[in-house]
């Protein structure tokens, strides 16, 4: 019954180890947070509404309000850290169906653009984006975590090949490490049993003689000197 515990505590480690490894690599699952460094709109939609309502909605999501693009022809600029910020996020190389819009209350919300919003878009060093509609919007989007998802989404398909190789070996040296884990548990818990069956036929042999010493001595057969 102890053994069995032992094994079980082993292979319970192998697996916390496979996934600490796993998670020290983020790479399997990439994901990167966008956000508007700036924005300048050219036009409203709306005859009779002087300060519109501008915000970016991408499709399946919650649309993002910009409560302080409220003049055309301003450019805006923001840090990130406002409090409607992040715009969305990208996951690995799919791209999503975005765009800005202008609320309408009478019938469907104006578009300034609507397009393909891709990670590899992001291929500059500096993890930016600019998106240029003409006679409607100029804005730039800031993504650090996707310009390591453009690169590999410009990269030519042997570095796509190369990357998959490395994905691969890191696989294999996180199931060599959870193996050999696995194995050394093992091996120390075989040892450890080995050890507990050779304590326990030594009392039994110790138990034989003693028993055998108390048989004779019951008969008689004892030598007295």
């Amino acid at each position: 019954m102890r053994v069995l515990n032992w094994l079980n505590c082993i292979v319970s480690a192998g697996f916390v180890v496979s996934w600490i490894f796993l998670s020290c690599f983020p790479g399997f699952a990439i994901s990167g947070v966008v956000s508007l460094e700036s924005i300048k709109i050219y036009k409203t939609h709306e005859l009779f509404r002087t300060e519109p309502t501008v915000f970016f909605r991408c499709k399946g999501e919650n649309g993002t309000e910009l409560p302080d693009v409220k003049e055309i022809n301003v450019s805006y600029t923001f840090n990130g850290e406002e409090s409607w910020q992040p715009l969305t996020q990208l996951a690995s190389k799919k791209c999503k169906r975005c765009g800005f819009y202008e609320e309408d209350n009478l019938k469907p919300d104006d578009v300034f653009d609507e397009w393909e919003f891709c990670p590899k878009y992001f291929w500059d060093s500096d993890g930016k984006y600019r998106r240029i509609k003409v006679e409607e919007f100029d804005a730039t989007f800031l993504c650090l975590q996707c310009a390591s998802l453009a690169a590999d989404a410009n990269a030519s398909s042997g570095t796509h090949d190369s990357g998959k190789g490395r994905h691969l070996a890191v696989i294999i040296v996180i199931s060599t490490l959870a193996s050999t884990v696995l194995i050394v548990g093992l091996l120390a818990a075989y040892k450890y049993w080995l050890k507990k069956k050779r304590e326990q036929e030594q009392a039994r042999f110790l138990k034989l003689f003693e028993d055998e010493d108390d048989i004779e001595d019951e008969l008689g057969f004892g030598t007295d000197i």
